[in-house]
């Protein structure tokens, strides 16, 4: 018998994570996503991954792009992870940005960067995982914001 999407969905929520705005440049043009589907895959060499759903418009950007920038988003960014979770092109006029290596649009208020030059892509079933090597980074201050059960949460002081 094959294993219940919607239980998989349920204990994998039990698993707090991190959330990020994944962001890319693709012909002149600002794209981001809400991922917390990233993890850091080694330290020599300096490697991340970002796991995107095959069916999503940015799986055909990430490929066409030369970088992705990863911005792990602060306790009360909650609003701009809302914005990116959308599905469509998205508005970057209201955001302070900036540039490191690779082109991709930075959040400038983000907790934490990671620029990163696409080096590969491993299928995974219905995901695609793009791993980066990190170019360029940068650590704020903060509280991170925290997904847990299907809702926004915070870290207890």
């Amino acid at each position: 018998m094959a294993f219940d999407p919607l239980l998989q969905r349920q204990i994998m929520g039990r698993f707090a994570t991190g959330v990020t705005v994944v962001t890319t440049s693709c012909d002149g043009q600002l794209w981001g996503m809400t991922a917390n589907a990233v993890m850091s895959l080694s330290l020599a060499p300096p490697l991340v991954v970002v796991s995107v759903d095959k069916s999503a418009s940015m799986h055909g950007l990430l490929q066409k792009a030369e970088g992705f920038a990863i911005n792990i988003l602060k306790r009360e960014q909650e609003d701009l992870s809302v914005r990116f979770a959308q599905r469509g092109p998205k508005d970057f006029a209201d955001l302070a940005t900036k540039v490191a290596q690779t082109g991709a649009p930075i959040l400038a208020d983000a907790l934490a960067y990671v620029d990163c030059k696409l080096v590969d892509i491993a299928g995974a079933g219905d995901h695609d995982m793009f791993i980066g090597e990190c170019l360029a980074g940068e650590v704020g201050s903060g509280a991170p914001l925290i997904f847990f059960g299907g809702q926004y949460a915070e870290l207890a002081d």
